[in-house]
């Protein structure tokens, strides 16, 4: 069971130092601090070439204090697989000895080297069963290359290759239900989280961790340099997406669905449009009917989950 204690917490190592260079207010360096605050066994990540890669570890420079390695933009999955086959031959071998045996194994990146280039490796990494975390930190777009659509983006949002204009309004497509899809893998455990909600993340960071095998971790990261926010407002803008239903939490453990945070008033989706720039020409009358068809589809998905948590728990007596 994790132990939300605060002290212990905070002595935990620190793996990812200040210095970076990713933007102000943006959600990534947060996500990872809370994730890997709740392990001190040794850890190795493989990071998919992205912001967070660029921006931690660009030559010669490192704000890194456990092994990483910077993997193509869609093959982190397969690296880390290689690395945790690697290490279980070793121990089978008799050649770990203390803590070498309690390490962890991490790939992280975002919705464009997870949802798109990098689905096919961590489909199949799951599929054979390998023992590690991958967590997805979703900014819905590709940040890195000056935001492009990925198949995170929502629909109607304007990026640089999702236009406003005469001929468009931005997205023309809805979002891929990645968490879904990763659900569908039937894998040990997997998890939708965002950092506005931390002992939340921090408790379904503990149960990936300790996972009889592969565990996904799908978070919301605001980047206000793409989404047109406000630095300082990024926690607040993300949990209005949790309230809003656009991006419930929850969790699927050995395929039972839990849905681990109930809004107490669940919002319009307006409320999560209202404050991004990327949205301020949904907020034109002529273009309500695409907010329309974004509230009837967050409230399908919504309703289709909570169907999914009544099923589940029922098999599971």
């Amino acid at each position: 069971m994790f132990n939300a204690n605060l002290k212990k917490l905070s002595q935990c190592p620190t793996r990812l130092e200040a210095g970076h260079r990713l933007c102000p207010g943006c959600g990534i360096s947060v996500i990872m601090r809370q994730i890997m605050s709740v392990t001190d066994n040794p850890l190795v990540i493989s990071n998919a070439t992205g912001c967070f890669e660029i921006c931690t570890g660009a030559y010669p420079y490192t704000a890194w204090n456990v092994p990483w390695i910077h993997s193509l933009f869609g093959n982190a999955a397969s690296v880390i697989a290689g690395v945790e086959a690697m290490h279980k031959s070793l121990e089978k071998q008799g050649k770990l000895s203390g803590d070498q045996k309690k390490t962890l194994f991490m790939a992280v990146g975002g919705d464009g080297g997870t949802y798109d280039i990098g689905l096919q490796a961590l489909s199949g990494a799951a599929e054979r069963g390998h023992k590690f975390v991958y967590v997805c930190f979703d900014n819905e777009g590709y940040m890195n290359t000056g935001y492009q659509r990925s198949g995170a983006t929502p629909y109607g949002a304007f990026t640089t290759t999702s236009q406003v204009g005469e001929a468009h309004t931005g997205k023309e497509q809805f979002r891929k239900d990645l968490t879904m899809i990763m659900a569908a893998h039937n894998i040990p455990y997997v998890a939708q989280s965002s950092p506005s909600n931390h002992f939340d993340l921090m408790k379904k960071a503990d149960k990936a961790f300790k996972a009889d095998g592969p565990a996904f971790i799908n978070c919301l990261s605001v980047c206000p340099t793409s989404w047109k926010t406000d630095t300082q407002t990024g926690l607040k803008i993300t949990q209005t997406a949790v309230d809003t239903c656009f991006w419930p939490l929850y969790e699927v453990e050995n395929g039972v669905f839990k849905i681990t945070y109930m809004p107490k008033e669940k919002l319009p989706i307006i409320a999560w449009l209202e404050n991004q720039g990327r949205f301020k020409h949904l907020l034109k009358p002529e273009n309500q009917h695409i907010i329309d068809a974004l509230q009837k589809e967050v409230d399908t998905r919504w309703q289709k989950l909570i169907k999914l948590e009544e099923a589940t728990a029922e098999d599971d007596k």
